[in-house]
């Protein structure tokens, strides 16, 4: 018997229209749940930054949320290029978000620093021409 409640979401690649699909519905979960309104803030913000660089530079992705008994893991799993340079990509308003995507309102640079902001533990494990894995917990 698991102490876990595990929920799975697809993200299709370029579709803004239903970008942020998958943070609100955790979000909604979460309310339902009765956590904390400061965790379902992080979580629904980290998972956001996340799903949107997924739409944008990954062509998609699944994203996998376990809750437990005191955390709330976000796994977040595409076959993207990768990250050429993870300490580039973590500074504040570094994109290589294409110009259309940053007409949209989207691709400021701030996904990846905010993940970090939002998440009592990040990790990222990326592979040029395989893709990459962000791992996100918050604790409560």
């Amino acid at each position: 018997m698991s102490d876990k409640l595990i929920f799975n979401y697809q993200i299709s690649g370029d579709d803004f229209t239903r970008a942020g699909e998958a943070s609100s519905d955790v979000k909604n979960k979460l309310k339902i749940m009765g956590i904390d309104n400061n965790v379902i803030r992080k979580v629904a913000i980290a998972m956001y930054e996340g799903e949107i660089n997924m739409v944008i530079h990954a062509n998609g992705g699944n994203i996998t949320v376990e809750i437990g008994p005191d955390n709330i893991r976000m796994i977040l799993a595409d076959t993207g290029p990768g990250i050429a340079d993870i300490d580039k990509a973590m500074e504040q308003g570094y994109s290589t978000a294409p110009e259309e995507v940053r007409a949209l309102g989207f691709g400021a640079g701030m996904g990846l620093p905010n993940m970090k902001k939002y998440s009592d533990y990040m990790d990222i494990d990326t592979t040029i021409g395989v893709g990459t894995t962000v791992t996100m917990d918050v604790h409560f």
